[in-house]
C-alpha cells in the first residue's frame, strides 16, 4: 500500500543540488481509469517535469510539484510519447510555465490537437535519442525505445540518481487497495503487467534490443508512468522477464484467430 503521507510525493534521490521525485498519486481509486505517475526531476532549483499528464490531472500535479519548487522554474517537460494520459494537458503547462518540451520527432505535428497554438518551444528528439544538458552539468539521456508500444517512444535516463524513466514499459495496473510505491519481488507482480506487455509490446526482438540498451546503463531504479517503481533485484529480474517474452507479432494468430 502508498502510505498516506507519500500520496503528494516521495523525493526517491537527493544530493547537494540533485533531486529526483515521485510527484504522488490520485488519493482515490477510480475504477476504469488508469491511475498514472508523474515525476520531476530539480537540479541546481531547476526543474525538469516528466509525463505530466492529461487536462483532468493538471491541477494535483501543479499541487504536487509547488510542494518542491516554484512552477515558474519548470524549464523542461519531457513526454515519452503522445498517448493522451501522457501529454493531453501540454497547452495548460505551456500557458504557466516558460518550458521546452522534448517528444519525439514523430509526435511533433499531434500536439497541436491539444490545443497548442505555438509550437516553437516543441523540440523533437530524433529517432537515436541524445542528451539533455542541465546546468549542474549532468546529462539526462534520451534513450530510445520505440514500439514499446508507440513507434516513438523513449526513455529518460538520470545517471546522478541512476533512475530510469520509461513510460508505459513495466507498467502495472493495480486494483483497490494493491498499490505500491516500490516493487521489490518481481514475480509477485508478473500477473499485473504480463497482459498489458504482450498485448502493447511490438516483438520479442524489439523488447530484447531495448533491454540489452538498458542493461548498459545499469539503472538502481526503473520508474514506469503507471503501478510500482522497480528497484534492487527487481530491475534485473523485470528485464530478464521482459528480454525473453513472446508479444506483439510474435502472437499474430492469437489476435487474428488463426
Amino acid at each position: 500500500m502508498i502510505e498516506e503521507k507519500d500520496v503528494y510525493g516521495k523525493v526517491l534521490y537527493e544530493d547537494d543540488n540533485h533531486k529526483y521525485i515521485w510527484l504522488g498519486t490520485e488519493n482515490k481509486y477510480r475504477k476504469g481509469v488508469i491511475q498514472t505517475m508523474q515525476y520531476l526531476i530539480i537540479d541546481n532549483g531547476r526543474g525538469t517535469l516528466l509525463d505530466p499528464g492529461g487536462v483532468h490531472l493538471f491541477s494535483r500535479v501543479v499541487a504536487s510539484v509547488s510542494r518542491f519548487i516554484s512552477i515558474d522554474k519548470i524549464d523542461t517537460i519531457f513526454f515519452s510519447h503522445q498517448d493522451p494520459d501522457v501529454s493531453s494537458g501540454i497547452a495548460l503547462w505551456l500557458g504557466v510555465t516558460k518550458a521546452k518540451v522534448y517528444i519525439s520527432s514523430l509526435w511533433t505535428r499531434f500536439l497541436p490537437h491539444f490545443g497548442i497554438v505555438d509550437t516553437s518551444r516543441v523540440l523533437p528528439i530524433e529517432d537515436k535519442g541524445g542528451t539533455l544538458r542541465l546546468s549542474s552539468g549532468t546529462e539526462l539521456q534520451f534513450v530510445p525505445s520505440h514500439f514499446m508500444h508507440s513507434p516513438g517512444q523513449f526513455s529518460l535516463y538520470d545517471p546522478r540518481s541512476k533512475i530510469l524513466f520509461t513510460g508505459d514499459i513495466g507498467a502495472a495496473v493495480f486494483g483497490e487497495g494493491q498499490e505500491t510505491l516500490f516493487i521489490d519481488d518481481f514475480k509477485q507482480n508478473i500477473h499485473l503487467i504480463e497482459g498489458f506487455h504482450v498485448r502493447y509490446m511490438n516483438s520479442n526482438a524489439v523488447v530484447k534490443k531495448w533491454c540489452s540498451i538498458v542493461r548498459a546503463l545499469n539503472p538502481e531504479m526503473i520508474a514506469p508512468q503507471h503501478g510500482g517503481i522497480y528497484r534492487g533485484k527487481a530491475v534485473q529480474d523485470f528485464l530478464g522477464w521482459l528480454s525473453e517474452l513472446r508479444c506483439g507479432a510474435d502472437r499474430l494468430n492469437e489476435y487474428f484467430g488463426s
